[in-house]
């Protein structure tokens, strides 16, 4: 079973991988897995039947568009990265969460670099399978590396622009109380 880094109530911990992925010419063992698109396409609900829970696995080329019918029902997508400058699974991730509300799992695998936390828990991602072999400690220490971002993504997180004007709000609120 291979280890995990999730982001679960803002902290990272080391865990278990729950859903092995299974490859399409390999038989479905029991317990919660996680399949190729195509497998899951063809096989999902019979996959499900079983009493498992089953995941699926997105690579940079396919469409999460695809499985809109099906999120309530997966617990886990898992986005690939074939390469670590290939940035599909970022949008496939934003898409996911914003415009499908997807509240499952979604989980970056592949070529997955600690340098690549920030961006991919902003885009959405709460689980990663990293392939530099990197701690859960500094994949936090990565993410609170900066203050302020930039610009607005799936995370809650206020862009620099709209603290400095909710700071800017603030002082004119005071200075008018003051007589100022």
């Amino acid at each position: 079973m291979s280890q995990l880094i999730e982001l679960r109530a803002g902290r990272f911990t080391e865990a278990a991988d729950r859903f092995p992925f299974v490859a399409d010419d390999e038989a479905a063992p029991a317990g919660d897995i996680i399949v190729s698109l195509a497998r899951y396409q063809a096989e999902g609900e019979a996959l499900a039947s079983d009493g498992r829970r089953v995941g699926v696995l997105v690579q940079s080329h396919e469409a999460v568009e695809d499985l809109a019918y099906d999120l309530p029902c997966i617990p886990v997508v898992a986005l690939s990265f074939p390469k670590f400058r290939d940035g599909r699974a970022y949008s496939s991730a934003r898409v996911l969460r914003e415009r499908f509300g997807f509240t499952g799992e979604v989980r970056a695998v592949g070529d997955v670099l600690r340098e690549q936390a920030l961006p991919m828990v902003r885009c959405g991602f709460d689980a990663f399978a990293p392939a530099d072999g990197s701690s859960a400690e500094a994949w936090a220490a990565v993410v609170g590396r900066y203050r302020h971002v930039y610009q607005r993504a799936a995370d809650a997180r206020r862009p620099a622009f709209e603290e400095r004007a909710a700071g800017a709000r603030v002082l004119a609120t005071a200075e008018a109380g003051h007589g100022l």
